[in-house]
């Protein structure tokens, strides 16, 4: 982008946020030195990118030692500029071009070893007219900075099959795991774990996050360790001191990919402050059956374009902060009406339907260069009709596509040529750890095209499973390297590497505290929200006057107290009637029948909560029935809760339960937000019609 001034240009190297402050590691001692092979400019090796867009950047230079394993350097250096005209370089590695064309070769040093790496400035001739001048990273060859095949060539079985296996450590012996415990220290050296998932009960404070998530890179004992979490934004929200970003459906709602990666910046900007390096996000499942259990808000919608474009732009944001993006939940858990968490579900279509729903949008990640693709725990019997014996009761079952080559090798590799890293959804879930033992799954996936087994059952045995399988051949060694090449190739790639003299602890809480929760971060929230909210039906009573002494009435269960707070943010003359899902009392059907206008807040989250027999929607029903107010009904989570209440005067979907969508749905309420979303479902009717098309929206 050009600025004032011909030689004047903004880029930024995105290495320079791939390799943040809060990169891992303790300080190797000295003891250690004796095994250095070699230093090298880490912009020289191949994963490593260079994408420029700035005229000022950071070199870094790794160690690398001759049992195979790299570390981030930055004390004992000399770096240094040959043509300083073209750039100049700091002592820390800092390089600004001066605007004049030309080449430089930048070097540094450490008394023993020494790398070089050329930086241009020339006329860009890629695009038509006249050119402008751009910089430009010359990497240099030679097997020096093949850094993932001389780890390789080093590791021990064991330390390659750590690389694959990632637990969870959410309690232990029955507390939250909160800090950094001896024993799990142990574990992660022990065996040589690659990564580890966080949950909720893990993640409490900004302080208390930064210094776990450091504990556990300075466990790592080589590689540095994958640090996950599923922050997907909405109902799956792991952070509890984080921005609560409106989930993917709310995203889907407001048709704007400028959003979606906004939305996907603020989260990664707060996880990579925090340390966390990968997220398992964005989910890339097309919703189009409303029957779903555990999808449903979950995804950005029922039209696989639109959830490509809009997972696309979500990962593009994250990616930006260095966060590695993991599309979710190959080959499509959208269409299901079975939770993978509670059993085995089925997709029954045929590769060529797949192709033009399921499998479109993560095509599209997949060309984007997503990081990872998580599999699902779901029989796709058109593509693998492999039947195996369930361990639970002795029944003939299907293969999940967790366990399929036919899906991981045939689909996934070699139709849809993916290169990246695959990983399991949690082993734990029923739809795999009712029907597989818990060795027998990893040997599965592994043999299947799995990269990483998430959160398997038993880590001692299923490690020492893994290892005797490698050893008898049941896993070939080869399996196991290609996998692990995949994993240190996005460790790299990120600039997942473990650091000789980290950064303070108190340095980096302090950096995440200014990131985390910041005013910017809750400004994107908030327009996020407020664009998402869908006015899907209006008998001319919204907007409603939020002036006067207007009696107005909020009614429901879930959630209730959080939708009236924001309701009498606008209207002080508020009721709310928390229902418990009972009838109402006389006192209350009296205040219900004074009312000027009654909003009741429904919350569903299967087909049974939703359906007009459940008491919620049956209470709905009769206020409906026995009142001369005007009813506003607000979906508090799901869009398809007005199936069971369609003769409401006025209906809005809000897509979740965060408090930014509350603030949105009550100033929508009382026009102080002018609604522009668009359902990115459809609706259907109780008699097998439609209720309300994808794409509906109404404003004011």
């Amino acid at each position: 982008m050009r600025m004032a001034g011909k030689w004047m240009f903004i880029f930024t190297l995105t290495l320079g946020m791939m390799l943040p402050s809060w990169l891992m590691g303790t300080k190797v001692e000295a003891a250690e030195d004796g095994g250095l092979s070699d230093l090298i400019i880490f912009e020289n090796v191949p994963q490593a990118d260079v994408t420029m867009e700035g005229d000022e950047f950071t070199l870094s230079a790794l160690n690398v030692y001759e049992d195979g394993h790299f570390t981030k350097v930055e004390e004992g250096l000399v770096w240094k500029s040959k043509n300083s005209n073209v750039a100049t370089v700091e002592d820390d590695g800092t390089v600004t071009f001066t605007g004049k064309p030309g080449r430089t070769w930048v070097t540094v040093s450490n008394g023993d070893f020494k790398d070089r790496i050329a930086l241009d400035f020339k006329p860009d001739h890629s695009k038509k007219g006249k050119p402008e001048f751009k910089p430009t990273i010359k990497k240099q060859d030679g097997d020096r900075y093949d850094l993932v095949q001389h780890a390789l060539s080093n590791m021990t079985m064991e330390e390659k099959v750590g690389q694959m296996l990632m637990p969870d450590f959410r309690k232990w012996e029955g507390e939250n795991v909160t800090e950094m415990l001896p024993e799990i220290e142990e574990m992660v050296q022990e065996y040589h774990l690659g990564g580890v998932i966080l949950f909720r009960e893990n993640v409490v404070t900004t302080e208390q996050t930064a210094k776990l998530v450091s504990d556990y890179q300075a466990a790592s004992e080589k590689y540095g360790l994958l640090m996950t979490i599923d922050q997907e934004g909405g109902i799956v929200t792991r952070l509890q001191s984080g921005t609560d970003m409106p989930g993917n459906m709310a995203l889907g709602a407001t048709r704007s990919e400028e959003i979606a990666e906004d939305v996907g910046s603020v989260i990664g900007a707060e996880l990579s402050s925090l340390g966390i390096n990968m997220n398992f996000a964005p989910v890339m499942d097309v919703n189009n059956n409303p029957d779903n259990p555990v999808i449903g808000v979950r995804s950005f919608g029922e039209d696989p374009e639109l959830v490509g474009k809009m997972g696309v732009a979500y990962t593009k944001g994250l990616q930006q902060h260095g966060v590695a993006a993991t599309a979710k939940h190959f080959p499509g858990h959208g269409d299901t009406a079975t939770d993978s968490h509670l059993g085995l579900p089925e997709v029954p279509y045929d590769l060529e339907r797949l192709k033009e729903v399921e499998l479109y949008p993560f095509q599209q990640a997949m060309d984007a260069g997503i990081d990872a693709i998580m599999t699902a725990h779901i029989t796709f019997p058109k593509i693998d009709d492999t039947k195996v014996i369930s361990q639970k009761d002795g029944s003939e079952i299907a293969l999940p596509a967790t366990l399929s080559k036919k899906v991981l090798t045939g689909l996934m590799r070699e139709e849809m040529n993916y290169e990246g890293v695959v990983v399991t959804d949690a082993l734990n879930m029923k739809a795999i750890a009712d029907h597989f033992g818990p060795v027998d799954a990893v040997i599965r996936a592994i043999n299947a095209g799995t990269d990483i087994a998430l959160m398997p059952v038993g880590l001692e045995e299923v490690a020492s499973g893994v290892y005797e399988a490698v050893e008898s051949g049941e896993i070939p060694m080869a399996t196991i390297e290609d996998s692990v090449e995949r994993i240190l190739t996005l460790k790299l790639n990120r600039g997942i590497i473990k650091e000789e003299t980290p950064q303070p602890i108190d340095e980096k809480i302090t950096e995440a505290e200014e990131v985390v929760g910041s005013e910017a971060h809750k400004a994107v929230e908030k327009e996020a929200a407020e664009r998402s909210i869908t006015l899907v039906k209006n008998d001319g009573v919204l907007p409603a006057d939020a002036s006067g002494d207007k009696q107005i009435v909020v009614i429901g269960n879930s959630f209730i107290g959080d939708l009236e707070k924001a309701v009498s943010a606008h209207h002080s003359n508020t009721t709310l009637i928390k229902t418990g899902e009972r009838e109402l009392t006389a006192e209350q059907k009296q205040t219900v029948a004074e009312a000027d206008k009654v909003i009741f807040g429904t919350y569903t989250y299967n087909v049974y909560t939703r359906s007009a027999t459940h008491p919620q929607m049956q209470l709905m029903q009769d206020v409906m029935a026995n009142t001369n107010a005007e009813v506003i009904g607000v979906g508090i989570r799901n869009p398809y809760d007005v199936m069971a209440y369609p003769g409401v005067d006025a209906y809005i979907a809000q897509y979740g339960f965060r408090d930014a969508s509350f603030e949105a749905t009550a100033a929508t309420i009382f026009g102080a937000n002018n609604p522009t979303g668009q359902l990115p479902v459809t609706i259907p009717g109780a008699d097998g019609g439609t209720l309300f098309e994808y794409g509906t929206g109404l404003s004011y």
